[in-house]
């Protein structure tokens, strides 16, 4: 049985770097930084005082005040970025059989600024001030079901929980669902919003962020020997994922076709990645195999790239083994080094930065990559954008809990 092809019609981006595709884009492609120092709350205390926030973002210009209000911040990044792609798809919402209509959304932490700031209150002012829409903000599905209930997309719904890999895992799950005939199109991506006192106090404690404070623009440096740990970032990338038959019967754009994906674990630590990249490199070969190609068709590789020790170091290793002596060819590149690290939001950025660079045959570059580290010795596109003919792109996306996902993006032809 030939299996259904899935194409992407729209893309909705929130990044510390740009709101919406086009300024996402341009930004990737001149290096730009979006690291400075935390503006959101006093860092007083904290070994880490800078993260990627998102600026200039006005929920109200997406969603009801009143509703936006109930809503927690990865909740509105969420259905922001889903009506980008939405519009950017031109879905007539009254053509389509919304029960083969679904989403499928990545988030690794949901609602933490609401329980902070919800269990402040009741600290306080006591357990009857804390607020009847506590829980529904915060849990980490509600993205997913705000987003249905924005649209009227009844089909599959669902929320994919695995770290820094949802976003990707999401993405791969909901290019399955319409492979297997559950769906026609889904939306699908990640989000996140945990630019927070106790999130940023958590990582610290395990020694996990960059404390470059001096120079928040130079922090995030994947690949590099002085890198010091990742930098937080936030925000949603949203695609909207289409069997392609269906794309074609309403003359949609398509800006690309998910090929193949794969997810994998390394159950091994809750923490640290398997020795040599074990997990990654099943999951980049499985995803290979999915898409039905040899991994040196590979053009182009977003990798997971967090500006971690043990993350570069053994992704690195992972790819060498895939692919050989073609990985010293293939170009890699690290967009967390401009937009930081959005953990479960971090795939949907990361793909619709893979599919940007395939529609405009331009490669991002990985910037701050200043001193070379022997045990990361491929082609990282270092700090200026180059041109290049893609025609597979590989975004890798690895997490806590020992995570690995892969996704496969083609040219459409």
């Amino acid at each position: 049985m030939n299996k259904k092809r899935v194409v992407i019609t729209g893309i909705g981006v929130i990044s510390p770097i740009g709101i919406g595709k086009d300024n996402f884009f341009t930004s990737l492609k001149e290096g730009q930084s979006g690291v400075d120092l935390i503006t959101k709350f006093d860092t007083e205390g904290l070994s880490t005082k800078i993260a990627a926030e998102v600026k200039d973002f006005d929920p109200v210009e997406f969603i009801d005040k009143k509703e936006a209000k109930r809503m927690d911040r990865y909740t509105q990044f969420a259905v922001a970025a889903s009506k980008m792609a939405v519009d950017d798809a031109s879905l007539d919402l009254n053509a389509i059989d919304v029960d083969r209509f679904g989403v499928c959304i990545g988030s690794g932490i949901g609602g933490l600024e609401t329980l902070e700031n919800q269990y402040k209150i009741m600290m306080e002012k006591g357990p009857g001030r804390v607020s009847p829409f506590f829980i529904p903000m915060m849990i980490s599905n509600i993205g997913a079901g705000y987003i249905s209930m924005t649209f009227n997309a009844k089909g599959p719904n669902m929320t994919v929980v695995t770290a820094c890999a949802s976003a990707t895992n999401a993405i791969g799950e909901a290019f399955k669902i319409i492979q297997r005939d559950d769906a026609d199109i889904m939306i699908t991506g990640g989000t996140e919003a945990s630019i927070t006192p106790m999130a940023i106090a958590g990582f610290c404690s395990m020694k996990a962020l960059s404390e470059r404070n001096e120079e928040p623009k130079r922090a995030s440096r994947p690949f590099d020997k002085d890198r010091d740990g990742f930098v937080m970032g936030e925000g949603a990338g949203i695609l909207i994922l289409e069997d392609l038959e269906h794309a074609l019967r309403r003359s949609a754009r398509i800006y690309g076709e998910v090929a193949g994906y794969a997810s994998t674990a390394d159950a091994y630590h809750i923490t640290a990645p398997a020795p040599e990249g074990e997990g990654a490199y099943k999951a980049m070969k499985k995803a290979a195999q999915d898409a039905g190609i040899s991994p040196d068709k590979i053009d182009y590789i977003n990798a997971h790239g967090t500006s971690t020790e043990l993350n570069d170091r053994f992704e690195t290793m992972a790819i060498k083994r895939l692919m050989g002596d073609y990985a010293y060819k293939v170009l890699i590149s690290s967009t967390k080094s401009m937009t930081g690290h959005l953990l479960g939001a971090a795939g949907g950025v990361e793909a619709i930065a893979c599919l940007m660079a395939i529609n405009e045959g331009v490669i991002p570059p990985t910037i701050n990559y200043e001193t070379k580290d022997e045990n990361c010795d491929l082609n990282y596109v270092p700090n200026q954008a180059i041109t290049a003919e893609i025609k597979y792109a590989m975004s890798n996306s690895l997490g806590f809990g020992g995570h690995n996902a892969s996704v496969i993006l083609k040219k459409y032809e």
